[in-house]
């Protein structure tokens, strides 16, 4: 049950070393460490991601099997792609891609999650994302409507590997319209998996599975290699998901 210690700069263990389903914590890592760019980068293309309380040092984990949404397997329900197709259709809404990564940030760390008291996005790791965003790894997708941020998520993309963070809403359905809008981003640019991390029921219930995590690795090590697509959004992305109608 010894846990690795990183000082700043350290490599991290293999993801295979993490904690087992024996032990207190499965999928635990490493501590400590740095939340610096390098870091954060090293960390994201071997598999793992940093997760930790108020009060906590830096936790790194690798989840076994791990929790990932191949994005052909999309659950786009009747209600939804009803909802959908209204904002797509509306000329008030559009999908924005990196224009208020900071709001979106924010607005995650204060929304509520069921079965939590607080946040793990504390102010370290908003501050440290921020900066990954800077630098070209970390990404906000954004419902906005009427001129207003309404819902979002934000993502890390190493090359062509991506991993689902978080999200939140003000208007019913709105984060999903955002993780929708990320699905609809992927597909065009053919990037088939998104991680995201840990198995949740709302998860699920769009798609989401698990793999083993030796399997996840091995994708994250292929695709992290391929060049990182150009990060804008074109509505013409929503036809992998809503093909055009024919015209009458």
């Amino acid at each position: 049950m010894n846990l690795p210690w990183l000082d700043p700069g350290d490599s991290f263990p293999d993801a295979a070393r993490a904690w087992d389903a024996a032990q207190p914590a499965p999928g635990l890592l490493a501590a400590g460490g740095a939340l610096d760019i390098d870091s954060l980068h090293r960390a994201y293309s071997a598999g793992i991601f940093p997760w930790f309380s108020e009060g906590q040092p830096i936790l790194w984990w690798s989840t076994d099997p791990r929790m990932v949404l191949f994005t052909d397997e999309f659950k786009l329900h009747r209600s939804l792609r009803k909802t959908l197709a209204r904002f797509v259709a509306d000329p008030r809404c559009e999908v924005r891609v990196d224009s208020a990564f900071d709001d979106v940030i924010r607005a995650c760390s204060q929304s509520p999650r069921e079965g939590q008291s607080g946040t793990w996005i504390l102010p370290q790791m908003v501050k440290a994302y921020e900066a990954f965003h800077r630098a070209g790894y970390a990404h906000s997708v954004e419902a906005w409507v009427g001129g207003r941020l309404v819902g979002g998520l934000y993502c890390v993309c190493i090359g062509q590997a991506v991993f689902g963070e978080s999200m939140f809403t003000r208007v019913p359905d709105a984060s999903k319209i955002a993780l929708a809008g990320l699905v609809a981003f992927c597909r065009h640019h053919r990037i088939g998996v998104i991680d995201c991390q840990q198995n949740t029921q709302h998860l699920a219930s769009l798609g989401a599975r698990e793999i083993a995590r030796a399997e996840f690795v091995a994708q994250v090590a292929q695709n992290a290699k391929k060049p990182a697509p150009p990060w804008r959004f074109d509505p013409v992305y929503w036809n992998g998901l809503l093909p055009p109608k024919p015209p009458a």
